[in-house]
């Protein structure tokens, strides 16, 4: 313990702020595998696959553009306020470049780095399940190369001119959150809702149950990792340990909390139960609406914003379903929305000392607004153009056969237990053959499913069987039936011969005996096929006896 406590007491303030960054980077770097776990639970499990390839990619490629291009468009000497003009393919800055000199400029572009591959995975969920692989990879590149930085430069550059106009975004309700929203609202637009998403007007709840998740246990477990990350994202924002790091992280979590409220309350009230994926969405929205004045406001304040960012997420997103807009994991609501929502609250609850914009309250709502609406035109706007023209090059939506059998398997070539079950059902059905049952793995989901399907199977069969005895039975007898009315009509027709050999010919026998009539005696009553005439007074009767008795 005193070890520790020397170490500790052993760091300068410089290498503990450098400390702090890194720590904080390492936690928002961990937002990818909340984003990839809340994304995977969300979807239908034929999708799994291709959204965890794309949350390991799309760190990956904005990584490599944020080094190359993004950093020096953001963090670059600035032109005008506009763009930044160096610091390409960014390496350790000689000593005396200010931020990008030494140790803390390094860890600054670290941090940065983080917050630009936040920016772009927020995209990801939003067109899940029907956008290809090589279109989402684009897309990527378009944030984090150029979207995402340039109008962070406007923000958060020392010289942008939205920074000179008094907008403030501490930590990037707009210029990471709002960015990633208003991209995905662009991109569902352009490639459209999933299959059967909208297939007939119906209520908001109706609607959402047409695409079921894959897993909401995982999808909670996401949106956990999501709110501990978040502390990294606000609280490494300040840039150093100072003083006030605590008010900030304090601020992040009371808002977090009740954003979660406030989605499972009006959820509650709308749908009349207590709906998981709107209270996740509740409290990753109160997290969003926070972050842009989580350094400037008291608690209650922090609370009030956080619990009116689930309201917006939830109404946004019953706005989304109500213009047949099909955006996963509601990222537009979420992260648009809310973002809208908290990056006006700096002017509605942000002390002026903290924010230090020297501007009165319509002022301070001024730049806001003006920093939303340029933003929502850039990322929104811009991006919709790029995205559009790529879609004409390569298109950004897969063919209905690959939605329809998952991109897990059209993408990727890779499949699920729950896939593979259905192509031997789906093999089952094409032969006609259900004498073999499906194999599964025992003890799971889908070992479940398989053995019912496979007890369906032997009722099936054995109904089958059943039902083939019957038939068998019944042709048997069809079978007697018939040779029996052979034998009748034999024996018959051997009668009739002997009728046609022993009684006179119609004419001649009515010529004498006038009318007459044919009677069949039993056989226990006579013996033998004979002819017998017999007279009753002025009346003859004329038999013929056949020992066959029929």
């Amino acid at each position: 313990m005193f070890g520790m406590a020397f170490a500790f007491n052993s760091f300068m303030p410089r290498e503990i702020d450098i400390l702090w960054i890194l720590l904080c980077a390492t936690l928002v770097m961990s937002m990818q595998t909340g984003f990839c776990m809340l994304e995977a639970g969300l979807v239908r499990s034929k999708n799994t696959i291709n959204v965890a390839i794309k949350n390991l990619l799309d760190f990956c490629v904005a990584g490599l553009c944020f080094w190359a291009f993004g950093f020096a468009l953001m963090f670059g000497t600035s032109a005008a306020g506009w763009i930044g003009t160096d610091h390409w393919l960014y390496s350790f800055a000689p000593s005396g470049d200010g931020i990008l000199a030494d140790s803390n400029g390094q860890a600054f572009f670290i941090f940065q780095m983080m917050f630009c591959a936040t920016a772009a995975t927020i995209v990801s969920g939003a067109v899940a399940e029907r956008m290809s692989f090589k279109g989402y990879l684009w897309m990527t590149a378009l944030v984090s190369a150029t979207v995402y930085p340039i109008s962070g430069h406007w923000i958060w550059n020392k010289d942008g001119w939205l920074q000179k106009l008094g907008f403030v975004d501490f930590a990037g309700s707009t210029a990471v959150h709002g960015v990633g929203g208003w991209l995905s609202l662009a991109a569902v637009l352009i490639i459209g809702p999933r299959m059967g998403r909208f297939t007939s007007k119906q209520s908001a709840a109706a609607s959402h149950s047409l695409a079921s998740s894959h897993s909401l246990g995982t999808a909670t477990f996401g949106t956990l990792i999501l709110f501990v990350a978040w502390l990294g994202f606000n609280g490494g924002s300040r840039l150093a340990l100072a003083p006030d790091v605590t008010v900030i992280l304090i601020n992040t979590i009371l808002a977090g909390c009740a954003g979660a409220l406030g989605g499972l309350a009006v959820a509650w009230k709308g749908k009349g139960l207590p709906d998981l994926p709107d209270t996740l969405n509740g409290a990753l929205a109160g997290l969003v609406a926070i972050t842009a004045s989580c350094h400037a406001v008291t608690p209650l304040a922090a609370i009030l914003i956080g619990a009116m960012g689930g309201l917006v997420a939830y109404y946004a997103t019953l706005a989304l379903d109500y213009f047949e807009i099909d955006d996963v994991v509601s990222a537009a609501a979420v992260h648009g929305a809310a973002g809208i929502w908290g990056t006006l609250a700096v002017a509605f609850f942000g002390q002026p000392d903290k924010l230090g914009t020297g501007l009165g309250f319509w002022g301070q709502l001024g730049a806001q607004s003006i920093g939303i609406v340029t933003i929502a035109v850039w990322a929104g706007g811009f991006g919709w153009v790029f995205l559009k023209i790529i879609n004409r090059i390569e298109p950004l939506r897969v063919p209905a056969e690959a939605e329809r059998v998952g991109l897990n398997v059209a993408e990727h070539g890779a499949s699920t237990e729950i896939v593979d079950l259905l192509s031997e059902m789906g093999r089952h059905r094409d032969r006609g053959d259900f004498t073999q049952s499906v194999k599964f793995e025992p003890f799971t989901e889908v070992g479940q499913i398989a053995a019912e399907y496979n007890r369906v199977i032997a009722k099936v069969v054995d109904e089958m069987d059943q039902r083939e005895s019957i038939a068998c039975r019944l042709r048997e007898e069809r079978e007697n039936a018939e040779d029996a009315n052979r034998r009748i009509v034999s024996s018959i027709e051997y009668a009739r011969r002997i009728q046609r050999a022993i009684l006179p010919l119609p004419e001649v026998l009515s010529a004498t005996v006038g009318p007459h009539a044919v009677l069949y005696l039993p056989r226990d009553l006579v013996s033998g096929d004979f002819y017998w005439c017999h007279a009753v007074g002025g009346s003859r009767f004329v038999a013929v006896v056949d020992c066959t008795g029929h």
